[in-house]
């Protein structure tokens, strides 16, 4: 093997270990359907980015059909309860519905958003908070493949207690970027779930086609840092999600030890001297020993010989 080779080999070797520990953005635009001219320039950005589907919308099928064939995976954005008084629309996922009714209301919503491999709930904070609901849902998702992508409008939500004993994954939105439509805060919020990613190895933002929210894409989306990759929510659904963690507790100083000897006030002993020669020795060892020069001897240690017999 070559110089060239060993050295392309071992440049190779550290790009994979880098990306393998890169950041992992999702993106999921909601409630496309209904705006066609901001949802094309949507699907004018990375394929990566991901949208959800409202199944009554004017234009669902003809928008899922488009975002499928440009690469873009495709969600149903499934109106679910709101916890609050306010008319529903149609075909909303109510916690009093029978099975029947919540398999008939999904069913519908399939045959209305093609190429669909996932479901996310629009509102819900109602429906995802009533466990037997939730198992009604997960029960009809099973028999799809579907995941659900639960956008978190509640924290007590149950889809993932209600999934337990299906196939369903659960993902889980950390950062919703435009409930403002205020540019300088959608990208707060996009600067949000970078940071998210970075430091939680993924994070999953949900927004929607406004103007400012594409806007803020088309301008952030080129600038991300080399340590994020953008992917698709079901490049997720075996990360651990990290939802809701709480923080570790506050590390408070610990209050020094009381030194039962009062007598002496200084210390009678003087610093031991140590010649430079054995601290220099002392340093090249730990060098020796260390995962960098450990490295470069595993992945360079044939190079002296080649270098020789060329």
């Amino acid at each position: 093997m070559s110089y060239l080779d060993k050295l392309g080999g071992a440049l190779a070797g550290l790009l994979l270990a880098c990306s393998a520990q890169a950041g992992k953005l999702a993106l999921v635009i909601d409630d496309f359907g209904y705006r066609p001219t901001q949802e094309n320039q949507v699907l004018q950005l990375s394929p990566q980015i991901s949208v959800a589907v409202l199944p009554d919308a004017t234009h669902a099928r003809e928008m899922a059909t488009k975002a499928h064939q440009r690469g873009h995976e495709v969600l149903i954005h499934l109106p679910m309860a709101p916890l609050s008084k306010q008319p529903l629309e149609k075909n909303t996922l109510r916690p009093d519905m029978s099975a029947e009714e919540v398999e008939r209301i999904i069913r519908d919503a399939v045959a209305k958003v093609p190429y669909a491999v996932g479901l996310n709930n629009h509102m819900g904070s109602a429906m995802t908070s009533s466990l037997p609901g939730m198992q009604k849902v997960m029960q009809v998702l099973n028999h799809y493949n579907f995941y659900f992508l639960d956008s978190m409008t509640i924290a007590n939500s149950q889809s993932t207690r209600a999934a337990a004993g299906t196939s369903v994954k659960v993902i889980k939105r950390r950062v919703f970027l435009d409930d403002t439509q205020n540019e300088a805060d959608i990208r707060k919020q996009f600067l949000r779930a970078v940071h998210l990613a970075q430091r939680d190895g993924s994070a999953i933002a949900i927004g929607h086609p406004h103007p400012t929210t594409v806007r803020v894409l088309q301008q952030m989306l080129p600038t991300l840092p080399a340590d994020i990759t953008l992917v698709r929510p079901s490049q997720l659904l075996n990360e651990p999600q990290n939802a809701g963690r709480q923080p570790p507790p506050a590390v408070t100083k610990p209050a020094p030890p009381r030194n039962p000897f009062r007598g002496v006030k200084t210390c009678p002993g003087q610093p031991e001297f140590v010649p430079a020669g054995r601290a220099l020795g002392v340093i090249a060892e730990s060098i020796a020993s260390s995962e960098g020069v450990r490295y470069f001897n595993t992945y360079f240690s044939g190079l002296k010989l080649e270098l020789g017999d060329n």
